[in-house]
């Protein structure tokens, strides 16, 4: 299990200093927001990309995967009705899924709720459809680069759209494709779902539906900095025997990101610890 680091936390940074200052810290991997190293990174050449992963590479750290990933360019979507729009979208989500595999990524986490509304006039159900034949184009490029597409559950004060890992699930089910899955984010799990990180943790582990873990707290703050506890999640994760990593994405830093990012992996650090894992 590598513990890494959601990279906008420390954006201000050029892309070799936040490689730098997350080993430090004692991360494995930093996960990367596309938007932060290009404003059009579908379009980011080969000497870019190098570039990227040598910082990585020098560090010795690794790029473990990518999230965030329709922020940039602007006007994306997988739920519009213009088929231009869903032809861009879609072309962006298979140029990011050879991004992550050229950057030596394992996973792809598909959140960007702005980029998945129901637009006015429209129905869940349409909006749905759209977006499942976007995610399947996303989920056969995947399987060819040998990296897993995940569907992120967000909570219904971000997007109406796959709000729970039931939801994700059942969509991801349809597809049937193995290189589409889910995954967790425990602020959206805290503001949308019944049961607790732990339980979906030993409900979903095990079918394999969880292919990645987003640790935060439901108050948008890094892990520890609010309510949630996070020793029963990790010791789920454990004792069901996950593999994946685990990537500290707090929204909300205090008391700075730098100071965020260290607080974050300290706690986390300290719970493996305790749990016998260090």
């Amino acid at each position: 299990m590598r513990i890494t680091l959601c990279n906008e936390v420390i954006a201000p940074m050029p892309f070799p200093a936040q490689c730098e200052y997350a080993a430090k810290l004692g991360y494995d991997g930093l996960e990367v927001a596309p938007y932060t190293l290009s404003e059009e990174p579908q379009r980011m050449g080969t000497a870019q990309i190098a570039a990227a992963r040598a910082a990585a590479e020098d560090a010795g750290i690794a790029v473990t995967g990518l999230h965030w990933l329709l922020v940039k360019p602007a006007g994306l979507s997988i739920t519009s009705r213009d088929d231009a729009v869903r032809r861009r979208t879609v072309d962006a989500m298979l140029a990011l899924v050879d991004l992550c595999a050229e950057l030596g990524g394992r996973y792809l986490v598909h959140g960007s709720p702005q980029q998945r509304r129901i637009e006015a006039g429209d129905t869940r159900e349409a909006a749905l459809a759209r977006a499942k034949a976007c995610f399947a184009a996303a989920a056969e490029r995947a399987a060819k680069a040998g990296v897993i597409y995940c569907v992120e559950p967000l909570a219904p004060d971000a997007t109406p759209l796959i709000n729970t890992l039931e939801e994700a699930a059942a969509l991801v089910n349809e597809i049937g494709n193995p290189a589409l899955r889910s995954m967790l984010d425990c602020s959206a799990a805290g503001r949308s779902e019944a049961e607790p990180p732990s339980a979906l943790v030993e409900r979903w582990v095990p079918s394999g539906m969880i292919a990645h873990v987003q640790v935060n707290d439901r108050n948008r703050r890094g892990p520890g900095q609010g309510e949630q506890r996070f020793a029963p999640l990790f010791a789920a994760l454990l004792r069901n025997g996950y593999r994946g990593d685990v990537a500290v994405e707090p929204f909300d830093y205090v008391p700075d990101g730098p100071g965020a990012a260290a607080r974050a992996v300290g706690y986390i650090r300290g719970i493996l610890e305790a749990l016998g894992q260090q």
